[in-house]
């Protein structure tokens, strides 16, 4: 004869086994951002900048002849506009990867690469008729 106890016993073990299985697409997602790089040049090819796909600024190269017009300006502009554009093709790296954990009819134009994915899970663990929603 099953108690309380062992209802409430098999009800922790089916929500520790769920949230096991979150953590490990949570993992698997961060671990593949984790290893994206976005790689972009200025127009000139003076200035390379690479770009993790957490977005911080893991390169960036500047070629010698950057300094023969000693423009600082139109440097520091180039230097920002290339990184922004690294920062983009990381961006769309990353968001391939975290799509792969939600369906295509979840994902829409504002889809965060970042937080999409956990918060996907989240909602559908939570929905009504989920395992213990």
């Amino acid at each position: 004869m099953l108690t309380s106890m062992d209802t409430v016993s098999d009800v922790v073990r089916g929500n520790l086994a769920e949230y096991e299985r979150l953590a490990e697409h949570v993992r698997a997602m961060c671990d593949n951002i984790d290893d994206v790089r976005g790689t972009a040049h200025s127009d000139d090819e003076l200035v390379t900048a690479v770009v993790g796909g957490r977005g911080e600024l893991l390169e960036l190269e500047l070629d010698t002849r950057v300094f023969r017009d000693q423009d600082a300006e139109g440097l520091a502009a180039a230097i920002l506009d290339t990184v922004r554009k690294a920062a983009a093709e990381a961006e769309r790296e990353a968001t391939r990867f975290a799509e792969q954990l939600v369906p295509p009819h979840a994902r829409g134009d504002d889809f965060d690469s970042r937080y999409g994915p956990v918060l996907h899970l989240l909602d559908d663990k939570a929905k009504p008729g989920s395992s213990d929603g």
